[in-house]
């Protein structure tokens, strides 16, 4: 699993107030880490990498990031029966393909072997801010 990344796998009693990210960590920005899964831990670290590695490739049209390098995803739970739920945002809540991008993050976490459903929740608490983006998107739109 990434060393940067304090994944947010949670099971139902989980649940760390407001930031429950699994996305790059910044300072401060922590997701929360279950232990009580009945998926073998293994398993586990590669559903989350391999659901990361999914979530980075889908793009805002407009932004030349992907949306988990910007912080648009909120939270990933992965039940014992291996379906995904995903909280996310986006970076305004005008976006032109805010109808579309949810079944982008769909299609592309459903497409992770072994991932059963698939939902996408778009959350708008906290809203997005620039300070959730990764160092590497920063660089990508020399936001630093």
């Amino acid at each position: 699993m990434d060393e940067n990344i304090a994944a947010a796998v949670e099971t139902d009693a989980v649940a760390a107030e407001g930031n429950d990210v699994a996305g790059p960590v910044a300072e401060g920005r922590a997701g929360t880490l279950s232990h009580g899964s009945a998926i073998p831990p293994e398993e586990l670290d590669r559903l989350t990498d391999d659901i990361i590695a999914a979530l980075k490739t889908v793009y805002d049209p407009e932004i030349p990031c992907d949306i988990y390098e910007l912080g648009l995803i909120y939270r990933i739970d992965i039940d014992d029966d291996r379906s995904v739920k995903i909280d996310m945002t986006l970076t305004a809540p005008g976006c032109p393909v805010a109808g579309e991008m949810p079944g982008w993050v769909e299609n592309a976490v459903g497409a992770v072997e072994g991932v059963g459903d698939v939902k996408v929740a778009m959350v708008f608490d906290p809203p997005w801010d620039s300070s959730r983006m990764s160092d590497e998107a920063r660089v990508a739109l020399d936001w630093y």
